[in-house]
């Protein structure tokens, strides 16, 4: 697959329409991972449609992702506002493939109402610059999520298995989209840290996501954002991990949390 063949995350949303109150949008193979789409890539096109809905939204704090079916071909993003107060807007976003439902999303957008606290303890991990760091691309020769975005090693090179993945992630294109929508995209980039215990391949599949974002704006340099993704466990066919991203200057931007099915 070239370079020619892929059609970004911005074509996408350029090429999305709105039909009777959603959001219609069209999953392109290069955005696959087996027969469903990139989990990032969903909850990317949910946000988008979520921003759409309402006019004036403060800072995205919080989002709950249910990845319940496959999404691919053409999907449908409705929204409902389930409350919005005096700070604090609540949105929920349903992805249908078809006729079924391919997930579902809370979004939690919160204007800052004013705190005496400032607290942070999310230190970045030891990884190199991006311009100094390893490339880590993957490609598997037939179309896959992964073509469309750049990686490079964040962790230094060891020949004991850990669960525990490093990674600086950017998209290839980016250009005009929404500063959190992109973190979305980004957020879930990396494979499940648990696969890093298994010796060869084995077909997994994300459950649930959970992801606080931690900046109102966040930014970085050159689109790169360290990815992190640590799995406490991994038993009985499912693994529970936890995520975090920071920006090139080491500042904490989204930290979260996701349940992955293991089918091997």
């Amino acid at each position: 697959m070239s370079l020619t063949d892929i059609v970004s995350l911005p074509q996408i949303i350029a090429g999305a329409r709105s039909e009777g109150g959603a959001l219609i949008a069209a999953i392109p193979d290069a955005w696959l991972q087996g027969r469903t789409a990139y989990g990032g890539l969903t909850a990317a096109l949910a946000l988008e449609a979520a921003y759409r809905s309402a006019d004036d939204l403060p800072p995205l704090r919080s989002a709950q992702i249910s990845f319940i079916g496959p999404a691919a071909g053409e999907v449908s993003v409705s929204t409902a506002l389930l409350r919005r107060g005096r700070t604090a807007a609540f949105i929920e976003a349903s992805v249908t493939s078809g006729e079924a439902l391919a997930m579902k999303a809370l979004f939690v957008f919160q204007a800052d109402p004013g705190s005496s606290l400032d607290h942070s303890d999310m230190p970045a991990p030891d990884a190199p610059a991006p311009q100094d760091a390893a490339i880590a691309n993957h490609d598997p020769g037939f179309p896959f999520f992964t073509s469309n975005f750049e990686y490079r090693h964040a962790a230094p090179k060891s020949d004991v298995r850990r669960p525990d993945l490093r990674r600086w992630v950017r998209l290839k294109d980016r250009e005009g989209l929404r500063p959190m929508v992109e973190l979305m995209a980004i957020g879930d980039a990396l494979p499940p840290a648990a696969m890093a215990l298994h010796d060869s391949f084995v077909p997994v599949s994300s459950l649930t996501w959970m992801i606080n974002l931690l900046a109102a704006e966040p930014r970085t340099s050159d689109g790169w954002w360290l990815s992190r993704s640590t799995a406490e466990q991994a038993r009985s066919g499912s693994s529970s991990q936890s995520m975090g991203l920071w920006s090139t200057s080491g500042t904490p931007v989204a930290a979260g949390m996701q349940s992955v099915a293991l089918f091997g």
